[in-house]
């Protein structure tokens, strides 16, 4: 494995439990690969631009002149692209905001899922081109939702793995700290998925 790439969302810093279980995470994976470069990119420092009128044709064009001269425009999004298809293993560590996920990161999605780079459309349909990579999701969440009534609430694992299937990413596992609303389950919430994260395969 030559690099990790760890994408942090919560902007909640020390008290947010997806980052206390990505730096879990972070350590084992450094720990059993050391030789690899791990990349943690926080995206509530970073801000990332929204697709907007001028960036959406500078990453989607198929016209080389066009390209040219919207290039500029599509460096951040290159380099982020870059970024995902240089590493082996992705993880993604997010809170779950109002049943999905926040807006920073469908904004570091909208930058990185393009065509000729990511995908590309076939006679049989669309083909991923990310394919070969692991994912992991670490995901945090203020009620219950792998079961009981509200699990038909979650769009957020159904949502990413589906948006990372589209890019060739198909092996992929989930750690959870759930319930963090919940007074009695929020105290054990993080140490179990701190737990689950030693189980993880890796």
């Amino acid at each position: 494995m030559k690099q990790i790439l760890m994408i942090e969302v919560s902007p909640r810093g020390k008290d947010s439990a997806s980052r206390a279980v990505a730096d879990t995470l972070a350590a084992r994976l450094t720990a059993l690969h050391s030789s690899a470069k791990l990349v943690r990119r926080d995206l509530a420092a970073e801000h990332l631009p929204h697709l907007d009128e001028i960036t959406l044709p500078a990453i989607s064009t198929k016209n080389p002149a066009e390209a040219e001269r919207l290039k500029d425009a599509a460096r951040q999004s290159d380099k982020l692209t870059d970024e995902l298809l240089e590493s082996d293993l992705l993880v993604i560590a997010t809170p779950m905001w109002n049943f999905g996920i926040p807006s920073a990161l469908k904004a570091w999605i909208d930058l990185v899922v393009r065509p000729g780079r990511t995908f590309q459309y076939s006679d049989g349909g669309v083909l991923g081109l990310a394919k070969g990579k692991k994912a992991i999701l670490v995901l945090a969440s203020g009620g219950v939702f792998t079961e009981g009534p509200w699990r038909s609430w979650d769009f957020v694992e159904p949502y990413i793995r589906q948006i990372l299937g589209f890019i060739g990413i198909v092996d992929v596992q989930t750690v959870r700290a759930e319930g963090m609303n919940i007074p009695l389950l929020a105290a054990n919430a993080v140490r179990k998925a701190n737990n689950a994260v030693l189980e993880l395969a890796l």
